[in-house]
């Protein structure tokens, strides 16, 4: 039922986006025209085909009829029923027979308490696609829209993509506004903003920015809403549809857009001068701009304390260089330059591959290849098998290879360390641009060993130190240098000690203020 309403909610956005552009072609979207039987007879065409479009008609007294209009489905019929049919029957009880009441009027009797007027059909289509509810009246140019939507939505629940230890348990959900709200419980200010807009000519997705008025620069704030404003697509079913359109270099393998399902995440941002967008129908909310440094801190790195935090991003920085090198150190150092191996090691080594009939690259290509594709079947199986064959997969896979000499024990043991460290990273975007990096180093290591390495790490820097994300340097607080912003890179000194905000996106208000000194 759940799924038939979703998919009922989407095909009709489409279908009367549709149908809408023929109002636009005949030259009647300019305004209502007061007639109660020409207007609506014009929006029921537009939906006609359309089973889940409902209307009901009533007549308040002798004088004055109206139309309701709602898309079944994404309204409350009890809601309806309390706060718009029932002061409609009792009105018409009530008032007398000929007395002629306005919109106005109309207004008062209905008990909603989100009640807006509009003019045009394209206001009155919007309502409904929406899931808001028209009142229609003869008589008059304008129309109600009241706000009584109602669909089956998935619950806050701990967030999938991002597994918590320490901390809030909560996750974004699909819905925009419950989204907004477990921001807005985090912040009790006034300066905390949000602005709506919608994207995509036939699924009008809304789309929310928000920001901290009096610490996020402008300039950033407006570029996003230019960036924006620019997406010309049919459709937006997900946040990562905008990924594409707004970032600076599209081409770059490396993620220059933040993507989490955790609302503290976008707080924490957000207090540090950074944007959030949050894109109706998807759980994941994107923070602009972000550094390469902030891809690689967890959240929960400011929860724990800060000597066991710091530790931990020390492995985690380690381990990048393990995800990133391991198997083209081990190909360099077996194929071109086995001086660097203790004896003992050497003859190790070269045991376990005399059996092995291909070179080092070609055997370093198929376990990783074959980890990949394990880690991807793993992901597409269902949860209470996936993890089960992904593990069962490694090991039946890596022991038989190595018992029929296809590979070396000592690349399995590189393949699977690498595969681990791969896991550490809390960006799984950067996961996936450490990964196709690593093939990249590969082929350097086996054509030109640790003088290829040393090439393919300089073009890695150098492109990452010319990478900007809305302006502002991946790199930094590194290139550019910013020494009072490393208290939060490589380690995380005690709360009581990060005093200031990056200076790249907080510099409006770099001193993080006392609470009791806070301007609403």
């Amino acid at each position: 039922m759940k799924i038939f309403r979703q998919i009922k909610r989407l095909t009709a956005k489409t279908k009367a986006f549709m149908w809408e552009g023929s109002i636009h072609e005949q030259g009647n979207s300019e305004g209502l025209t007061g007639s109660l039987e020409n207007d609506f007879h014009q929006i029921k065409q537009l939906f006609e085909g359309a089973v889940d479009f409902s209307y009901r008609e009533m007549k308040i007294n002798q004088t004055n009829s109206v139309v309701i209009l709602y898309l079944n489905g994404l309204v409350s019929i009890e809601r309806l029923e309390i706060h718009i049919f029932h002061p409609l029957v009792t009105a018409k009880e009530k008032l007398p027979r000929h007395v002629d009441i306005n919109i106005d009027d109309l207004k008062g009797i209905l008990s909603s308490a989100q009640v807006s007027q509009g003019a045009t059909f394209r206001e009155v289509i919007d309502q409904i696609l929406a899931g808001g509810t028209v009142v229609l009246m003869d008589g008059s140019t304008q129309a109600l829209f009241i706000s009584e939507q109602s669909w089956e939505q998935r619950s806050v629940e701990e967030p999938v993509s991002e597994a918590v230890v320490l901390g809030p348990r909560e996750g974004f959900t699909e819905n925009i506004r419950t989204n907004g709200s477990m921001i807005r419980r985090r912040l009790k200010t006034t300066k905390l903003k949000f602005e709506y807009m919608k994207l995509g000519s036939l699924s009008q997705t809304e789309v929310m920015i928000t920001y901290l008025e009096d610490i996020a620069e402008p300039s950033i704030v407006e570029e996003v809403r230019s960036r924006l404003k620019r997406i010309e697509i049919d459709a937006i079913e997900d946040s990562g549809y905008i990924v594409e359109f707004i970032e600076d270099q599209p081409f770059s393998l490396f993620p220059q857009i933040l993507q989490t399902e955790r609302p503290d995440r976008v707080v924490g941002n957000l207090l540090e001068g950074k944007v959030g967008i949050l894109v109706a129908n998807s759980p994941f909310a994107l923070i602009v701009p972000v550094s390469f440094f902030e891809m690689m801190n967890s959240p929960e790195d400011y929860y724990g304390r800060f000597i066991m935090t710091s530790f931990i991003r020390f492995i985690r920085y380690l381990f990048l260089a393990v995800a990133l090198l391991f198997p083209a150190i081990y190909i360099a150092v077996t194929t071109f330059h086995h001086e660097l191996l203790p004896t003992n090691l050497i003859f190790s080594v070269a045991a376990s591959r005399e059996k092995v009939p291909f070179p080092a690259v070609i055997e370093a290509l198929l376990m990783e290849i074959t980890f990949e594709a394990l880690r991807e079947a793993g992901l597409r199986l269902p949860r209470p098998i996936g993890s089960t064959v992904s593990i069962v997969g490694a090991l039946v896979v890596g022991q038989a290879a190595v018992e029929a000499g296809i590979v070396s024990a000592p690349l399995v043991i590189v393949v699977a360390t690498t595969g681990i460290a791969s896991f550490m990273f809390p960006s799984y975007p950067l996961t996936g641009a450490i990964r196709l990096l690593r093939f990249f180093l590969i082929f350097l290591a086996a054509t030109l060993g640790f003088y290829g390495i040393l090439l393919g790490i300089f073009f890695i820097l150098v492109h990452l130190v010319q990478l900007r994300s809305f302006g502002v340097p991946y790199m930094s607080p590194i290139a550019p240098f910013h020494f009072n912003n490393l208290k939060d890179i490589f380690i995380r000194v005690p709360w009581w000690m990060i005093s200031e905000r990056p200076n790249e996106t907080g510099k409006r208000n770099l001193k993080r203020l006392n609470p009791r000194n806070r301007k609403y």
